[in-house]
């Protein structure tokens, strides 16, 4: 008699580690192929669990992306907080490491950093998205403002040079991302690369001001 081929048990996972399992798997996806390579069966072949498992904790793909994204919201603040903390108490200081490590995140995770700004692949009425979406915006607004601590600036001029200053370095990013600049950089002598270009726009421009 022919012994009957038998099936691996599936991969073993705690069940408070799947949400965070299925959320590494879509980043890693996510950077390696592009957005529209994170499915949900995708995510969950990764995991090595079946393709309904993510939706107990996600729902659908929005859902997921938008999970994703508020991920990356927390990451990307806690690295303009912790820039700007290690750049001391100087007010113009503290902006332009906001601005590298603005850039330097968008460097470093260009898929996540794009699925942070598409907001129609996202459900923005998630709590835990439009959270993680405020957080940031209040550490935007607040290192605008501690420029003005000297110099208190009316509201509107203080609005105007926090979105001056988002508008510049996510400007950059984008640009940079998009393969925007690389005709500028060929332009540059050989020892000129991006981190001295940003440099250079940081110093000539609002988030220096």
């Amino acid at each position: 008699m022919k012994n009957r081929a038998v099936k691996a048990p599936p991969r073993p996972y705690h069940h408070g580690d799947l949400r965070v399992a299925v959320l590494a798997a879509a980043e890693k996806i996510l950077e390696n192929k592009g957005v529209d390579a994170v499915t949900l069966r995708a995510v969950a072949r990764a995991v090595g669990v079946s393709h309904t498992a993510p939706k107990n904790h996600f729902g659908d793909l929005e859902g997921l992306l938008s999970e994703l994204a508020a991920v990356g919201y927390r990451r990307y603040g806690e690295a303009l907080l912790c820039a700007m903390d290690a750049a001391g108490s100087e007010p113009r200081e503290r902006m332009r490491a906001m601005g590298r490590a603005y850039v330097g995140f968008a460097r470093a995770h260009p898929g996540l950093f794009l699925l942070m700004f598409r907001s129609e692949r996202l459900d923005m009425t998630r709590p835990a998205l439009r959270e993680a979406i405020e957080d940031t915006r209040g550490t935007l607004h607040n290192a605008t403002a501690s420029m003005a601590q000297a110099k208190p600036l009316p509201p509107l001029q203080l609005a105007a040079r926090a979105t001056a200053s988002w508008a510049l370095v996510h400007g950059f990013a984008m640009l940079l991302l998009d393969g925007r600049l690389k005709h500028t950089l060929a332009a540059l002598p050989d020892h000129h690369d991006v981190d001295l270009l940003l440099e250079a726009v940081l110093e000539v421009t609002q988030i220096n001001a």
